[in-house]
């Protein structure tokens, strides 16, 4: 057999290592692609720890005791301390931080004024509302809180809410109803100083039985519907019917049409003194949609009250003209 040459095995051996070099070139560099595509090389200039932002330490409310005894006490007898038990907002979302926002710099430099958390007493009413709408936004009383005429008023949560200092308990309110009402409402507070009232300033009824400070969607804020005389019926429930014979007016315009809801001069709150002027106001022979009064209602001797026959006049299941 023919001896193959000593340079010619060489060559053919070179050849074969070139081609398992390359083999496991080609083969190591979808691999090596890979795992840069996994580890991406990490600038010197943008280590991990600076592209995350740093967390505030969080305070917890013993921490604020030491300066804030007193605010800390009442806080403590308060709905609010039940944001300690709540962890899924986590640490900054417990305590006193939950309304102050995050405290560590203003502990670590208690005097300076630019370290100071957020202050109710110093913030804009936007501010204070949208601080305390982060949790109270939900249920049916803040349905309306945007459109709410408190809130368009630049009326703040604090205005009538003390979160540390209320002297009604249920609602944190600054003060008892009604004198908080009257704080802005004087002619309120006239109106239910009039003989004839709604039984407000004897606290048997509130104003916030009527009215929904927080907004609704209709007028004055009423928790009523568009008549605005739903909310009557849930003292005056004899009056709603509904009757075979309604009056018209108390249908479409409501109980305001003939009285006053605060308070007044004249009896049963009416708008006028002499019932029959309120009557007269469109039973007159010129208001197409009412029927004028007969021509034998003088209103001398027994016409004088239009009650005094008229008795059923919000409705009645038996007589068209309110009789009986």
């Amino acid at each position: 057999m023919h001896k193959m040459r000593p340079s010619r095995a060489l060559s053919l051996s070179s050849l074969i290592l070139m081609c398992v070099a390359l083999a496991v070139v080609a083969t190591g560099k979808p691999q090596d692609a890979a795992q840069a595509g996994q580890n991406p090389p990490q600038s010197g200039n943008n280590p991990p720890s600076a592209q995350s932002a740093p967390q505030a330490t969080p305070i917890d409310a013993e921490t604020c005791k030491l300066c804030h005894e007193d605010n800390y006490n009442s806080w403590s007898a308060s709905p609010h301390w039940k944001t300690t038990l709540d962890k899924r907002g986590g640490p900054l979302m417990q305590g006193c931080e939950t309304c102050h926002a995050p405290a560590a710099e203003h502990v670590a430099n208690p005097g300076e004024p630019s370290k100071f958390p957020f202050t109710f007493d110093k913030a804009s009413p936007k501010d204070i509302n949208a601080r305390c709408l982060s949790c109270h936004a939900s249920g049916a009383e803040a349905m309306h809180v945007t459109e709410s005429v408190h809130r368009l008023s630049d009326v703040s949560c604090v205005s009538c809410h003390s979160i540390h200092h209320a002297e009604d308990k249920e609602f944190l309110l600054a003060k008892p109803q009604p004198e908080l009402c009257y704080t802005c409402h004087a002619q309120q507070r006239a109106q239910f100083n009039m003989p004839f009232h709604h039984r407000v300033n004897e606290h048997l009824v509130r104003c916030s039985d009527c009215h929904n400070p927080h907004g609704t969607v209709g007028e004055h804020q009423l928790r009523a519907s568009a008549t605005q005389s739903v909310v009557c019926y849930k003292c005056h429930e004899d009056k709603q019917g509904p009757f075979v014979f309604e009056h018209e007016p108390v249908k479409t315009e409501g109980c305001v049409m003939c009285h006053t809801p605060h308070g007044g001069p004249n009896p049963h709150m009416l708008k006028t003194s002499n019932v029959n002027l309120l009557c007269l106001s469109c039973h007159t022979t010129s208001f197409s949609n009412a029927p004028g009064a007969p021509s034998f209602h003088n209103q001398a001797a027994q016409y004088q009250a239009c009650t005094l026959c008229h008795t059923q006049i919000h409705g009645s299941n038996f007589s068209s003209v309110f009789f009986k």
